[in-house]
Order: C-alpha cells, then sequence, then structure tokens
C-alpha cells in the first residue's frame, strides 16, 4: 500500500467533508465519531463534489439531488444514485490523515 497524506486529522469536521486531493484524485476525508473515512470526492449521479455535502449516521449526502452514500462501503442508500463510490484505506498517524488511492476497499474504479 501506497499512502499519502491527506490532512490534519483536526481540520476534518464532525459534520461534513474535507474535500483533498491526493495524487491524482480528488477524495473526501470524512469523520464518524472516531472513524475517518476516505471516498473519491465525485457523485456517482451527477459531476458533483461530494465534500460539499453533509454527513451523518456514517453516510455522506450529495447536496445537488440529495443521495446519500455509506461512508464504510460506498454504496448508494437512495436514489437517484445508483452506483457506487470508490472509498480508499485511511490510517491515522500522529494527528495526520494518510489515504492509500492506489487501492480501493469497495473494489469501485475511481473515475
Amino acid at each position: 500500500m501506497s499512502f499519502a497524506r491527506a490532512c490534519a486529522l483536526a481540520d476534518v469536521p464532525a459534520d461534513e467533508a474535507l474535500g483533498v486531493t491526493v495524487d491524482r484524485y480528488d477524495v473526501a476525508i470524512a469523520r464518524d465519531g472516531d472513524e475517518v473515512f476516505a471516498l473519491q470526492d465525485l457523485c456517482s449521479h451527477a459531476a458533483v463534489a461530494l465534500s460539499e455535502g453533509e454527513v451523518a449516521n456514517c453516510s455522506i449526502e450529495c447536496w445537488l439531488h440529495g443521495s446519500t452514500f455509506d461512508l464504510r462501503t460506498g454504496k448508494p442508500l437512495n436514489f437517484p444514485a445508483t452506483e457506487p463510490v470508490a472509498t480508499f484505506p485511511v490510517e491515522v498517524r500522529d494527528g495526520d490523515v494518510y489515504v492509500d488511492v492506489d487501492t480501493t476497499l469497495n473494489g469501485v474504479t475511481p473515475s
């Protein structure tokens, strides 16, 4: 695995995601309690940044059409989105968030 620093953990808000670029991908970093998640920052329904949506109950909402995605699996939880978004491995080290964008946890190829 090839982890790269994405951001400081303190920069990730509790109720929304933080949009960052890691290598060649835009990534949304989100927290649910003590867990940290990384997913491609692009709704599978429309070319909209997921990091601009709200985070609640281990999901992130696309602000434009209201689809929500599970932070763990990237799967859409409601319409209009029907396709999952890529999720990436995350490590938290010394207060920083590291993401491996060369590997996906759910087998979805990032676009």
